[in-house]
Parts: structure tokens; sequence; C-alpha cells
């Protein structure tokens, strides 16, 4: 019954990761797209996905541009995944890498550097 509990907690963990990582990749597509240039949208982009994600993943947060391009009128599309903790806190090592997608369109006032 106990290991049952356990397999419970570890699956709500999985369930809690996805959504956050959703969230994490909203905010990060976000926080990039208000920014004036590509260097500077990318280190916010990390920034914001790791401050989400500080307590749900173990490790590093992984954060990528999916987007062909960074200017006015297209949209900063990233992917953000990372390892959640998950069946891990019963000693089954299930990959339970979770990745997910986020799109926002640049905004054509955005910040001058």
């Amino acid at each position: 019954m106990i290991l049952f509990i356990l397999v419970l907690v570890g699956f709500g963990q999985l369930v809690e990761g996805r959504g956050a990582v959703d969230g994490a990749a909203r905010d990060a597509a976000r926080a990039g797209s208000i920014q004036h240039d590509y260097d500077v949208a990318m280190r916010e982009a990390r920034k914001a996905a790791a401050a989400d994600l500080k307590d749900v993943c173990v490790g590093s947060v992984n954060v990528r541009m999916t987007g062909s391009r960074f200017e006015p009128g297209g949209f900063f599309k990233v992917e953000v995944s990372c390892e959640v903790r998950g069946l891990r806190m019963i000693g089954l090592d299930i990959g339970s890498t979770v990745k997910a997608t986020g799109s926002s369109p640049i905004d054509p006032y955005r910040r001058a550097s």
C-alpha cells in the first residue's frame, strides 16, 4: 500500500512538472519577445524559465530558440526542457525529461538597449 502511494506521488510530481514546464515555456517566450536583440532575449528567456522551474527540476533547465528569425512581426519561439523528480524519489530511474514549447509575437515597441 505504501509503495502504491509513493508511485501516485511520483506520478503527481510528473504531472505537476509538466504544467510547470508549460508555464515556464510561456513565460520564457514572453520575456524574450520584448527584448531588443537576440542575445538579450535568450538570456532573459533562460532567466525566466530557470526562475519558474527552480523547485521543480533536477539539474539544469534548457532553453533553445526554435523560430527562424528574431525580427519585428515574427514570433519568438522557444523550447524549454528539464528533468523532473517524478519517480526517482522511489528509486525508479524512468526517463522524466519534460519538454514544452512557447511562442510570443515579437513586440514592435520592444525595449531599446
